[in-house]
């Protein structure tokens, strides 16, 4: 019982934190400036919480090999096996990342972001079946763990989806004469115009 709560702690570790906290700092790294402090303290971010979810990926791994029953009969197995071979598959593309501007970047970047983006939810997707596996083998109650884990993925959502916001927030703060705006066509001459309805 201590290894499979050790595996599952690990694991969760690795793909429900360390994961997206690197997504979430390479979106942050992506609005400021390439060559500015704050971009390569994001940028390490990233790549440092991304090599220990690789190392904490692979314990987890060996683990389930030495203590566990690898007949691969269930969903969380089969699925445990296909995701590790990707996360090293993505390890590999981040390692191997081209220069911004060289030919190779576009290919670089589009395979990078869909194995990053499969990593993701196929993790997430792993870490719920291991909570169902865990259930069918011990009777124990994952359904805290679960309301847990769930508010957790909502909460990384929201900040995911949040980061675009931002700007547009910080950028409400400046005089309108400072800030960029779209332009709006006169109203003169429009069908809005003509109704009594005013930009």
């Amino acid at each position: 019982m201590f290894e499979i709560i050790l595996h599952g702690i690990i694991l969760w570790a690795s793909m429900g934190f360390l994961v997206p906290v690197g997504i979430l700092a390479i979106r942050m790294s992506n609005k400021e400036e390439e060559c500015g402090t704050r971009h390569q303290v994001l940028f390490y971010v990233h790549a440092v919480s991304q090599i220990l979810s690789v190392l904490l990926v692979t314990i987890g791994a060996i683990m389930s090999i030495k203590n566990f029953n690898n007949s691969f009969n269930n969903h969380h197995q089969r699925l445990g096996v296909a995701l590790y071979g990707i996360i090293w598959l993505q390890a590999l593309t981040g390692a191997l990342r081209s220069c911004r501007g060289s030919k190779g970047r576009s290919a670089w970047f589009i395979a990078h972001w869909l194995l990053g983006t499969a990593v993701c939810i196929l993790g997430v997707i792993n870490i719920y079946t291991g909570l169902g596996a865990l259930h069918e083998k011990t009777s124990a109650s994952t359904k805290l763990w679960t309301i847990i884990l769930t508010a957790e993925i909502c909460l990384i959502i929201f900040i995911y989806l949040f980061q675009d916001k931002w700007s547009y927030l910080q950028s409400q703060k400046q005089p309108s004469f400072v800030r960029r705006e779209p332009v709006r066509p006169y109203p003169f001459r429009t069908r809005e115009y003509g109704r009594g309805i005013n930009y």
